[in-house]
């Protein structure tokens, strides 16, 4: 593989691994910080118990993923050096804000938390907790600043080829920023909340502290269920964010080769991107033009007639993103977010009918539903990135453009694989720690788990 290859798949590499651990910290964060608040406005210590053994693990988790982001910002000088001599006097800015406010707003308050515990007035306690979940949320807000930009440039001017920051109120506005955001936190929040649903079941189903995993379960599938809806419509509104702005993302994952009124979505396909044409396409008639006009009828501009354009736009070139790659990732996405939203919606009818939730069939396979979000979000964050390309930063400058000049095939090697090493070390590491811990159990006093399950009502919480 060439230089740029392989700098493309490590840094890949590095940001699939770092992504793993954002999501569970921007949503447990907030969950240990909502069970926080209800122990000091109840004095219930079974909630207080739940912010400390949730805590516990969020401060496991948040642990590896501040060192993976800070080898990830490394590499925007060690191999992508022509991309950040392109884009550091507009891109430098938010990332510069991330790490000397958000990130150290976070990591102060973390301190206040985690030695703070009958040190400091519950209210002080409690508002560090909450301090430390807005610092999570505005690190990632910065970060999708930045991302931002790269998918749709705002706020510059030209100055002898390179991007110059003009307004950093418009920069910060970005139209990209918002449903970026949203979906981001949203989805942290659906991470935190399969985390705990999983390991909870697991515990119910062995009538392990029976009190305290009934009540986090209680919390993980109300809050699971409140947010994965504007999760599906906030989805909604980056395909027509994405459509004004780069809609060969779009459609180039639905393999729609040339203009069609009306536009059927793609179910299942197999597209052969050399020879321009579909080997296995399966499509449901209508959809697409549905999704995009909410209506039966709209032409839906093909992939052929946007790369006439893009090349009468920023001249000649191959636009068309990795369209299998694309395919299947938006599916893989959906389809989790489909089961996970199938899982919430049972649970919260057993809430409601007061059946005992632990003893439904479910249980037994809800700790694997752990792994649905990360999944769901790992290929989101692939259909985002790749659906960009060729684009490292959309309409101004190319992927190939971006690297090192002088990265050798080499070097990128070595440190791809010394990477990996490292990082399989400290994956195993953390799922180890994350896994014993949260077995384990609580260590706090907890009442004796009753022979036979609770009635689960969401009057309780």
């Amino acid at each position: 593989m060439n230089p740029e290859l392989l700098s493309r798949v490590q840094f890949g590499t590095t940001v699939i691994y770092h992504f793993f651990f954002v999501p569970l910290t921007l949503g447990l964060t907030i969950f240990v910080a909502i069970m926080e608040s209800i122990y000091v406005g109840t004095g219930n210590v079974k909630y207080r118990d739940m912010a400390k053994f949730w805590g516990k693990l969020m401060l496991i988790n948040f642990a590896v993923g501040v060192v993976t982001g800070l080898v990830m910002e490394f590499q925007f000088g060690m191999n992508w050096s022509e991309f950040s001599r392109f884009v550091g006097d507009v891109f430098g800015a938010p990332l510069a804000i991330e790490v000397l406010m958000a990130f150290m707003m976070e990591s102060t308050f973390l301190g206040i938390w985690i030695f703070g515990w009958d040190r400091v007035p519950k209210g002080v306690h409690l508002a560090a907790m909450w301090l430390v979940a807005l610092g999570s949320s505005l690190s990632a807000y910065w970060i999708m600043v930045g991302n931002a930009f790269m998918q749709h440039p705002v706020a510059y001017t030209m100055q002898d080829g390179t991007p110059v920051l003009n307004d950093f109120f418009a920069l910060i506005t970005n139209p990209n920023v918002v449903p970026r955001i949203v979906h981001i936190l949203l989805a942290g929040l659906l991470t935190a909340s399969f985390f705990i649903f999983g390991f909870s079941a697991y515990h119910l189903f062995r009538k392990k502290h029976y009190e305290f995993f009934n009540k986090s379960i209680r919390m993980s599938v109300i809050i699971g269920a409140i947010v994965i809806l504007p999760l599906a419509v906030i989805g909604e509104v980056q395909v027509d964010t994405i459509m004004k702005e780069n809609p060969m993302e779009m459609i180039a994952q639905e393999g729609l080769w040339n203009t069609e009124d009306p536009a059927g979505l793609s179910i299942f396909l197999y597209a052969d991107q050399l020879a321009r044409k579909n080997i296995v396409d399966v499509r449901l008639p209508y959809a697409l033009t549905w999704l995009l006009y909410f209506r039966p009828t709209g032409a839906v501009e093909g992939i052929n007639q946007i790369e006439a354009r893009y090349i009468d736009m920023y001249g000649p070139g191959y636009y068309i993103p990795p369209i299998n790659i694309t395919n299947y990732a938006f599916r893989i996405m959906v389809g989790l977010g489909v089961i996970m939203g199938l899982a919430l919606l049972y649970g919260v009818i057993l809430m409601i009918l007061k059946k005992p939730m632990e003893k439904m069939w479910l249980f037994r396979f809800a700790p694997l539903l752990i792994f649905f979000p990360y999944l769901s979000n790992i290929f989101g964050w692939i259909l985002a990135e790749i659906g960009r390309q060729p684009w490292i930063v959309f309409g101004l400058m190319q992927t190939s453009e971006g690297v090192t000049p002088f990265a050798s095939a080499g070097t990128v090697w070595f440190t791809w694989i010394t990477f990996l090493l490292v990082y399989a070390t400290l994956m195993g590491v953390d799922i180890y720690l994350i896994t014993k811990n949260a077995l384990a159990g609580p260590t706090e006093s907890e009442s004796p788990a009753p022979e036979t399950g609770e009635a689960v009502s969401m009057s309780e919480v």
